[in-house]
């Protein structure tokens, strides 16, 4: 059984998921490149992360042999993640859901509780201000998913920034909430 000061120290992680469709390619790469990007900054014990797609299609497969080389070239490996299917307890688990694209928002709305629906975004407008989608590699080459990498750890650079903001914002004023 976990403590209480354990159990504060969860609560006060942010729960971010990253979504695409199958969850083989930009949702993997997406989690993956957050997670050394908070790890630069020493902040992975502030952060719950996880990916997953809106369809089930590859469900229990790794990431796409090109996702796990581009995220090698990069010092990353992302080859022990596993594709799962977006699961109506993710809108109560997690703070943060970001989509890749505009269809995975849509999805995800629909799929979303009501009271869910402020905590699903699409990524690169909530990370940079950027009403744009993260372009899906999977039938294009190698140069793609190179582009993608370079677009999610942008992203990423600029959220972990916002992110640790609002969490020093939050220490300053006395609130204590592991929501965005």
């Amino acid at each position: 059984m976990k403590d209480n000061a354990s159990r504060a120290g969860e609560q006060a992680r942010t729960a971010i998921l990253f979504v695409c469709l199958g969850n083989i390619c930009r949702s993997p790469l997406a989690e993956g490149i957050f997670r050394a990007v908070v790890a630069e900054r020493g902040l992975e014990h502030a952060f719950h992360l996880d990916s997953a797609g809106t369809g089930a299609w590859h469900t229990g497969t790794p990431p796409d042999p090109r996702s796990v080389a581009t995220a090698r070239r990069f010092g990353l490996d992302i080859s022990g993640q596993r594709a799962r299917q977006v699961d109506p307890a993710d809108f109560s688990r997690f703070d943060l859901i970001l989509g890749m694209d505009r269809a995975n928002v849509n999805a995800l709305r629909q799929r979303a509780p009501k009271e869910a629906h402020d905590r699903v975004h699409l990524f690169l407008d909530y990370a940079l201000g950027r009403p744009e989608e993260v372009p899906d590699p999977y039938y294009g080459g190698d140069d793609g998913f190179a582009l993608v990498y370079r677009t999610i750890r942008e992203a990423s650079d600029a959220l972990a920034l916002r992110l640790a903001e609002r969490a020093g914002s939050a220490r300053i004023s006395g609130q204590a909430s592991s929501t965005i």
